[in-house]
C-alpha cells in the first residue's frame, strides 16, 4: 500500500526516523500501538498478520492510574476509548441456588475505563491504516540478520528486507520463538486455565454479571456491551498442565465439557450447553513470560511477546505504555538500535514485570481452591464495598501500573495538538 501525504496546511512533527523500515508482527494491540508511534516519527511500518483480519470481540480490558491516562491521551485516542468503553456495572457472587452474596466494586475488575480488546484495536488500526501497511493473512517463517539488516521470509508473501523486527505477536509469540528459542524457556504456567465463548443472554443481563465459584473452578456469566440478546461466559479452573493442541477447538471444549461436569450452579449447565456451539472459544493457561533480555540484535520484543501474562497482569495499559517508550527511545536515539533497545529494556523492564507480577494472583483469586478460601475472599469482597477501603484498594491497583516517570520524547504533545492528529482522518 502507499503511505497517504500530509496536507500542506498540517504542521510536521520532527522525522528522526525517515530512514527506518520496521516490520512489525502482530496486529492486535500493541503492534498497532508502536505502529502509531513509529510512523508520527517518520518510519516505514509494515505490520503483519497471521489472521485474515483484524481480531474482533475478546475479552474487555481496562486502563487505570496516571501513566496510563497520560499515553492514552498523547496517542491522541483518550476520547475515543471513553466513547467506545463497556459501561460494564455491578458483578454479583452468587450462591448455587443464585441467591446473591456480595456485589463487586466496578472499579475492581473495570479500571478507570474498560474497552473490549477488539475494540482497541479497531481504533488503533483506524489510525494507522492510512500511514502504515498491513499484511492480513500471513506470518514470518524465517529471520536472517546481518550488520545491515533483517532477511525476512514470509509464509505467503515474498521475502523482504527491513532494518528491525519487533515481535508483538502475543503471548505464543512465533517471533519469540524463532529468534529466542522454544516456548518452554520462557513460559510460566500458574496452574489455572481460562477460557470463553459467547451464549445467547437467558438470564437478560444488562452491563452486569453473575459468577459461582466452586472449590477450583469458577463460572461468570456477563453482559458488557448491552447487547439483549447475547451474553459471555467465562472459566476459570485449576488443573496440572495439561497436553492439548491449541488448534483443537473439539478437544478443547471436551477438556472444558468435563471440568465443568455436575456443577451446583443451576446456570451452569445451561451455559455450558452453548460451549458444544461456540465458535469463538478463546481457551488458554493462565501463564507468565519471562525473558533473559527483550531485543537480539536487530530484534525486540514488546508486550506479551516480551512480559506477558494471559490476565490480571495489566497486560493491555503495559503494552501501550511499552509501545510509547520503545518508539521514544528509538526517535530519540535516530534509529540507532543498539541503543535504543537498551534504553527501551532499561526504562520498562521494572515497570512490566511490576504489572506482571500483579496476575500472580489471578487464578486462585477467580476459583479459589477450596471452600474456605471462597469464604475468606467473598468476605475481602464485601468490605471492598465500603467506600473508604475502596478507595484505598482502589489506589493499591494503580500502584503498579502508575510505577513509572514517563519521558517526554520530543516534547509531544497531547492530543488537541496537530502533531497527535497527523495520523488522523483529514
Amino acid at each position: 500500500m502507499t503511505n497517504t501525504a500530509h496536507t500542506a496546511h498540517t504542521p510536521q512533527p520532527a522525522r528522526p526516523l525517515a530512514h527506518l523500515n520496521v516490520l512489525i508482527s502482530g496486529a492486535s494491540v500493541a503492534g498497532p500501538a508502536l505502529a502509531l508511534w513509529l510512523s508520527r516519527y517518520g518510519a516505514r511500518v509494515t505490520v503483519v498478520e497471521k489472521a485474515p483480519a483484524l481480531r474482533e470481540g475478546g475479552f474487555a480490558v481496562d486502563f487505570r492510574g496516571d501513566v496510563h491516562r497520560t499515553v492514552l491521551r498523547r496517542m491522541g485516542i483518550w476520547d475515543e476509548v471513553h466513547r467506545r468503553q463497556t459501561h460494564m456495572g455491578r458483578q454479583t457472587l452468587v450462591e448455587a441456588d443464585d441467591k446473591e452474596r456480595v456485589d463487586l466494586p466496578a472499579f475492581l475488575m473495570s479500571g478507570d475505563v474498560e474497552i473490549f480488546r477488539g475494540d482497541l484495536s479497531k481504533i488503533l488500526h483506524e489510525r494507522t491504516r492510512d500511514g502504515v501497511e498491513y499484511v492480513f493473512g500471513d506470518s514470518i517463517a524465517s529471520l536472517t540478520e546481518d550488520s545491515e539488516g533483517v532477511d525476512v521470509t514470509f509464509d505467503h508473501g515474498p521475502a523482504r528486507r527491513f532494518d528491525l523486527v519487533v515481535g508483538a505477536d502475543g503471548l505464543h509469540s512465533h517471533t519469540r520463538r524463532l529468534v529466542f528459542g522454544d516456548e518452554s524457556r520462557h513460559l510460566r504456567f500458574l496452574g489455572y486455565y481460562v477460557a470463553g465463548f459467547d451464549v445467547p443472554n437467558h438470564l437478560g443481563l444488562d452491563r452486569t454479571a453473575r459468577i459461582y465459584s466452586e472449590p477450583g473452578r469458577t463460572v461468570m456469566i456477563s453482559n458488557y456491551d448491552g447487547d439483549p440478546e447475547k451474553a459471555g461466559v467465562g472459566l476459570v479452573f485449576r488443573s496440572e498442565p495439561l497436553a492439548y493442541d491449541r488448534h483443537d477447538l473439539e478437544q478443547q471444549k471436551k477438556i472444558l465439557a468435563e471440568k465443568f461436569a455436575g456443577m451446583a450452579w443451576k446456570h451452569a449447565a445451561r451455559a455450558l450447553e452453548g460451549l458444544e456451539r461456540a465458535e469463538d472459544l478463546y481457551f488458554d493457561a493462565i501463564a507468565q513470560i519471562h525473558v533473559d533480555r527483550l531485543s537480539r540484535g536487530r530484534v525486540v520484543l514488546l508486550g506479551d511477546a516480551g512480559y506477558g501474562a494471559t490476565m490480571g497482569g495489566i497486560g493491555t495499559g503495559t503494552a501501550l505504555v511499552s509501545a510509547y517508550v520503545l518508539a521514544g527511545e528509538l526517535a530519540a536515539a535516530r534509529g540507532d538500535h543498539r541503543v535504543a533497545f537498551a534504553a527501551y529494556e532499561a526504562e520498562i523492564r521494572d515497570y512490566a514485570k511490576g504489572c506482571q507480577k500483579t496476575s500472580g494472583n489471578a487464578g486462585p483469586f477467580l476459583a479459589p481452591p477450596t471452600e474456605k478460601k471462597i469464604r475468606s475472599r467473598d468476605r475481602a469482597y464485601r468490605m471492598l464495598s465500603s467506600r473508604f477501603l475502596a478507595g484505598f484498594f482502589k489506589k493499591l491497583t494503580e500502584r503498579a501500573a502508575s510505577n513509572l516517570t514517563l519521558k517526554d520524547y520530543a516534547r509531544q504533545p497531547s492530543e488537541d495538538t496537530p502533531y497527535a492528529s497527523l495520523n488522523r482522518q483529514p
